[in-house]
């Protein structure tokens, strides 16, 4: 119970800056109505500030109509597909807005990323998707394996000895299991090659915070299922992973 309430905090956590973020850009379109109609202001000026006006109506209409279909994903853990494009929007468009409001409160970047991944794998559950299992791509991040294993495995992950002293070997046993495609990346590059190269329709990620909210808007339209890694050590050196979890996010995805 107590793992479901902080889930829960966390994605209040992204609707609620999304929320200030929205209300944010309204103030500004309201900014701009006000100097629209001073006296003061030369016709040219003001038909920019027009313009501008426009743009920002428009897309806080879409931002909100957007906020309101993840609201209703999320509530009732059913895809509303007719907002999907605002949820797009919503999402990928406001985030660097929603990190800058984060700021302004002082509240920690990995606490804000990690509430969007939630929110983002929610929304991903509740489409249903189901896949072939050669349709689907596990992105995994090079530091999962030991750093003092001397088999180089991010150019070819054949070359893991299966020793299981990390988390390689079980990678390795989820993609025989369940047939789908795996990439060890060090990072977004060699990450686009994969996706390049396997052509998924759905991506089981596995990062850091930072890491898989780049993953998640640069995949955008694919769907990605966010885990996050564990970093017993500190980050980008012999992290792990939750395997039930990833396991979970693949039985997600696999028809």
């Amino acid at each position: 119970m107590s793992s479901l309430i902080q889930v829960n905090e966390r994605k209040r956590l992204f609707i609620g800056l999304l929320t200030a973020s929205l209300l944010t850009a309204g103030g500004l379109a309201l900014a701009v109505w006000y100097l629209i109609v001073s006296p003061q202001q030369s016709a040219a000026y003001q038909l920019v500030l027009l313009v501008l006006i426009l743009v920002l109506v428009g897309t806080v209409v879409l931002v909100g109509f957007g906020l309101a279909g993840i609201l209703l994903t999320l509530w009732l853990s059913k895809n509303v597909k007719w907002l999907q494009g605002p949820m797009r929007i919503a999402l990928n468009t406001f985030f660097p807005l929603v990190l800058g409001v984060g700021k302004v409160f002082r509240i920690d970047m990995d606490r804000i990323r990690n509430s969007f991944v939630q929110v983002n794998n929610q929304l991903i559950e509740a489409m249903h998707i189901k896949l072939k299992p050669e349709s689907i791509l596990i992105l995994a991040p090079h530091c999962l394996q030991r750093s003092s294993c001397p088999y180089k495995i991010t150019t070819d992950i054949e070359n893991c000895r299966r020793c299981g002293k990390c988390n390689v070997d079980d990678l390795l046993k989820m993609r025989d299991e369940y047939g789908v495609n795996i990439g060890m990346a060090t990072g977004g590059t060699l990450a686009r090659k994969y996706v390049k190269e396997y052509k998924p329709r759905a991506i089981v990620a596995i990062a850091c915070e930072r890491d898989l909210t780049s993953g998640i808007l640069d995949a955008n339209p694919i769907p990605v299922l966010g885990v996050m890694n564990i970093r017993p050590h500190g980050p980008c050196v012999n992290t792990c992973m939750n395997v039930p979890t990833v396991e979970s996010a693949i039985q997600q995805f696999v028809r």
